[in-house]
């Protein structure tokens, strides 16, 4: 084997790490990013939850505001 072939394999060799690093890295962002998409719905849910909850305490206290 000549020096040729051998910088073409430490070439090729690098080029592949670099091809899995880059698949690593487009992994981690799209798992990064559907977490942060489930985390918005959720945080998004809470808010609705908190609005139907303070408009039937709203709701309530009128209804006994005018009931007495």
């Amino acid at each position: 084997m000549g020096i040729k072939d051998q910088f073409q394999d430490k070439a090729q060799d690098l080029a592949n790490k670099a091809k899995e690093a880059m698949g690593g890295a487009q992994d981690e962002a799209g798992e990064r990013a559907s977490q942060a998409q489930d985390q918005a719905s959720e945080r998004a849910s809470q808010g609705q939850d908190q609005a139907r909850e303070a408009a039937q305490e709203q709701q309530d206290k009128f209804d006994r505001d005018y009931d007495a």
